[in-house]
C-alpha cells in the first residue's frame, strides 16, 4: 500500500511540474528533462507514469472540465448550471496551477501537434447539453439558438480570461465573468428564470468550498 501511495504522489508531482513548465515556457519549448527537473525526479520516472509530454498536456487539458464539474451541483434551473460552470472555472484559474496550464495550452499557437481544440469542443458540448435542457424546461426565450450561445460562452470566456491574465494575473476574473453573465443571460432567459439566477463574483469560490467540505457524518442507529 505504501508503494502504491508513493506512486500516486509521484504521478501527481510530475503532473504539477508539467503544468508549471508548460505555463512558464509553452508546449513547444517544454522538454521531459525540464519536467523531471521541476518535479525533482528522473526522466525514467516521468516516462513510467506518462508516455511523454503530449500525454501530460492532454491530461492537463482535461483538468478544465474535470475540476470544474467536481464542484458543480445539479440545479433545478439549468441556466444556473451554465452560470456556475463559468464562475467555478474563473475561481479555479485564480487558484489552481493545473487549470492555469490547461488554459495556456489550449491557447498556445506553437503547440501544432497537440489537439488544442479538444477543450473548446468539450466545453461547447457541455454548454449545449445544458442549454438544450434549459430550452425543454422553458427557460429560454423563443429566438435563442442553443448551439450558437454555447459557443458564444466559450469564446467570450476565453477572451476574458486572457485579458484578466494579462492585466491582473486572474485576480479580477470572477468579477469579469459575472459581468459577462449579467450581459448575456438577459438576452436568452425568460424573465421569471432570470430573476432567480445567482452569478455573483463569490459564487464560484463558495461552490468550490462546499464541494471540498468533508461529508457530514451519519449518526449511528
Amino acid at each position: 500500500m505504501a508503494k502504491q501511495d508513493r506512486s500516486v504522489r509521484t504521478r501527481q508531482k510530475v503532473l504539477e511540474a508539467a503544468a508549471t513548465v508548460f505555463d512558464r515556457l509553452g508546449y513547444q519549448a517544454t522538454t521531459v528533462s525540464e519536467i523531471a527537473a521541476e518535479a525533482g525526479t528522473t526522466k525514467g520516472a516521468v516516462y513510467f507514469h506518462f508516455k511523454g509530454k503530449e500525454e501530460l498536456a492532454q491530461v492537463i487539458l482535461r483538468k478544465q472540465r474535470q475540476d470544474t464539474e467536481a464542484a458543480l451541483v445539479p440545479q433545478p434551473i439549468k441556466l444556473q448550471e451554465i452560470a456556475d460552470s463559468g464562475m467555478v472555472l474563473a475561481e479555479r484559474l485564480r487558484t489552481d496551477s493545473l487549470v492555469r496550464a490547461s488554459i495556456r495550452l489550449s491557447l498556445d499557437q506553437q503547440a501544432g501537434d497537440l489537439d488544442r481544440g479538444s477543450a473548446f469542443r468539450d466545453w461547447s458540448r457541455f454548454n449545449l447539453d445544458i442549454l438544450e435542457e434549459a430550452g425543454r424546461q422553458g427557460e429560454l426565450l423563443p429566438h435563442v439558438d442553443p448551439a450558437a450561445i454555447a459557443e458564444l460562452f466559450v469564446g467570450s470566456f476565453s477572451g476574458l480570461q486572457h485579458m484578466s491574465q494579462v492585466l491582473a494575473d486572474y485576480a479580477d476574473l470572477p468579477q469579469r465573468v459575472s459581468v459577462l453573465l449579467g450581459a448575456v443571460l438577459p438576452s436568452i432567459a425568460v424573465p421569471a428564470v432570470l430573476g432567480a439566477l445567482d452569478f455573483c463574483p463569490e459564487r464560484g469560490r463558495n461552490l468550490i468550498a462546499a464541494s471540498e467540505r468533508p461529508a457530514a457524518s451519519t449518526p449511528d442507529g
